[in-house]
């Protein structure tokens, strides 16, 4: 694997998220997933919101879709996506963050 390419695990949440989008907005977001995937981390696309939890960004016609994600330090550059919902404000709701830090706290309960 290249240094800077990044694995990305979908729970089954976000994967039913992606699932649920409209066709064209589906491909826009796996699309970006891929970017990241391939290393791309410019903040436009991946931010990080605070410690712990980042920000998949996709805008598409007016939509802004996003996914919340953690990294797995033990796996290594592996990237976590809790689950996504369409934004509605500037900011990302903090029952969105809280959501997500939960989602990862049960992942290392799990392991």
């Amino acid at each position: 694997m290249e240094a800077n390419k990044v694995n990305i695990f979908l729970s089954d949440e976000a994967k039913a998220f992606i699932r649920s989008l409209p066709e064209k907005a589906k491909k826009k977001v796996t699309f970006n997933i891929r970017k990241v995937e391939g290393g791309e981390m410019d903040k436009d696309l991946f931010k990080k919101l605070n410690d712990n939890i980042w920000e998949l960004r996709t805008s598409y016609n007016g939509m802004c879709y996003r996914l919340l994600a953690f990294w797995d330090k033990e796996r290594r550059a592996l990237i976590i996506a809790t689950h996504g919902f369409v934004k509605k404000t500037w900011k990302v709701p903090q029952k969105e963050i809280d959501r997500a830090e939960a989602f990862m706290k049960q992942y290392y309960s799990n392991e």
